[in-house]
């Protein structure tokens, strides 16, 4: 069983590894630059088919043991009546029209995390400090619209279950640095800087085969000893299937560290939750764990991240 590393240890990363000043004293992009032209025709290449799937989970209305706050959907103009003649309203053409409000940070929603999403000390990424994210602003430093342009870039899964050979990794358990470098010599890449690096872990899965459980039995994700080969490898953003930190929490101070290290420290996007059972799918059918990964962010004025729908093309 690989060792975690001390508390001590991941307090020390918030200075080892920091990207602080690395893009200039303004920056609030982050790890997003590794993505150069450079970086995003090296994925291009990687399209050889031009099939693409979907890294989203679909967004459901219903509340569950591990969803207390669902999104919210209404009609505020339906068909009803429309075709008996029968309909009241103000609006003359006949269109339907939805409402659609969320909490997307949790465990549901396949989303991004923008850098103002996590503090350490009172700062968030490359010294900004937390007061310049309000409850009346908002995220007025390091918000989501840093990334509208978006981050296409080469794609590279990690399966963990495929590599370990078991269904999915217990809640509580973490992916270790040696998962990453075993999938590596098993699949025959290499991470490399630029990269959009994915996590699967089956918790998922198991969520699909044996339905919600309450968020206090835990959750799956990458250990904190991960975050020195995120560093050193120069990814652009990680993501899994999970909501990306292990629990119950394995630190008393550093509760979250692939959050509170990966965004406060090295600036790293992080994205929740994604939908990768389909894309494990394709790259066991293929032989191939390569491919290019789009993913589009909402351009949302002062917010801390944005619901996505990332598309991997294979």
């Amino acid at each position: 069983m690989p060792q975690i590393p001390t508390e001590d240890e991941v307090l020390g990363y918030f200075d080892k590894l920091s990207n602080w000043g690395r893009w200039g004293p303004d920056d609030e992009l982050g790890t997003p630059n590794l993505i150069t032209p450079e970086v995003t025709r090296r994925a291009l290449a990687t399209v050889q088919e031009g099939v693409t799937v979907s890294l989203a989970r679909e967004i459901m209305w219903e509340g569950a043991l591990d969803v207390p706050s669902p999104p919210v959907h209404y009609m505020i103009e339906s068909g009803e009546g429309w075709a008996s003649g029968e309909k009241v309203s103000a609006r003359a053409n006949q269109a339907a029209i939805d409402y659609i409000g969320m909490v997307f940070h949790g465990v549901a929603v396949t989303h991004v995390d923008s850098l103002a999403h996590f503090f350490w000390n009172g700062k968030t990424y490359n010294g900004k400090p937390a007061h310049l994210v309000s409850t009346s602003l908002g995220a007025t430093v390091c918000s989501v619209v840093a990334a509208k342009e978006g981050f296409i870039s080469r794609g590279v899964l990690i399966d963990v279950p495929l590599v370990r050979g078991i269904d999915w990794l217990e809640r509580g358990e973490g992916v270790s640095p040696e998962d990453i470098l075993a999938a590596e010599e098993r699949f025959g890449f290499k991470v490399q800087e630029g990269d959009i690096l994915l996590i699967r872990t089956g918790q998922l899965r198991r969520r699909n085969v044996e339905g919600p459980v309450d968020r206090s039995a835990g959750s799956t994700a990458c250990q904190a000893a991960c975050l020195p080969l995120f560093h050193e490898r120069g990814i652009a953003v990680m993501g899994s299937d999970t909501g990306n930190d292990v629990s119950p929490p394995q630190y008393t101070k550093v509760t979250q560290p692939i959050h509170q290290v990966g965004i406060t420290a090295m600036g790293l996007w992080i994205l929740d939750n994604a939908d990768l059972e389909a894309l494990a799918e394709a790259c066991a059918q293929r032989g191939r764990y390569e491919f290019m990964v789009s993913i589009g962010p909402l351009p949302l004025h002062n917010t801390t991240g944005s619901p996505v729908n990332p598309i991997a093309v294979f």
